[in-house]
């Protein structure tokens, strides 16, 4: 393989791994790990250290120069999967349904998920409002159920940043 191109996908590799770990490490602070984000910055340093010493040297070609931005952008891109697949957190999710059903939050609450509910008035009448709490890597799993139990429900999820009281700090504070 001609040197240039091996030196191309180099630097394009360096610049994933450190816009990668930026992206994770600025998650992690935002939702309150700084131990975890603060261990991180140390290796994200010194990918960052080393590519950019290497990288500085030898930014002698437009295509070097368009592997780095090409490079920068896939970290992002990257950085953003990860972060989504480690789903750090927990989500609200504010469920309104068009009918006043006791199944549907028993049912949620047998799965696991938080549940508190009370009764809206909507344009045509009353509806059942739930406010739901769960571990942000199961929205997918709440989603379905919404959609299964309730398939014209509206949806709004949120992220809460801290929250107190309730069951579900009595169920953290036990592990």
């Amino acid at each position: 393989m001609d040197n240039t191109l091996v030196f191309v996908l180099f630097i394009i590799a360096i610049n994933i791994t450190h816009v990668s770990l930026t992206s994770v490490r600025l998650i992690m602070m935002i939702k309150g790990l700084r131990g975890y984000a603060a261990t991180l910055s140390i290796f994200e340093t010194f990918v960052y250290i080393m590519g950019l010493s290497i990288i500085l040297n030898n930014l002698d070609s437009p295509w070097k120069i368009a592997a780095y931005c090409l490079g920068y952008a896939m970290g992002v891109y990257t950085g953003s999967v990860i972060e989504e697949k480690m789903a750090l957190g927990y989500i609200t999710a504010e469920v309104v349904v068009d009918t006043i059903n006791d199944d549907f939050p028993k049912e949620l609450r047998k799965n696991g998920f938080g549940v508190t509910t009370w009764i809206g008035e909507g344009r045509d009448g009353q509806r059942l409002v739930m406010m739901v709490l769960a571990k942000r890597n199961r929205q997918k799993e709440l989603t379905k159920l919404i959609d299964q139990y309730c398939p014209s429900a509206f949806v709004l999820y949120e992220e809460p940043k801290y929250f107190r009281g309730g069951f579900w700090t009595k169920r953290i504070t036990r592990k």
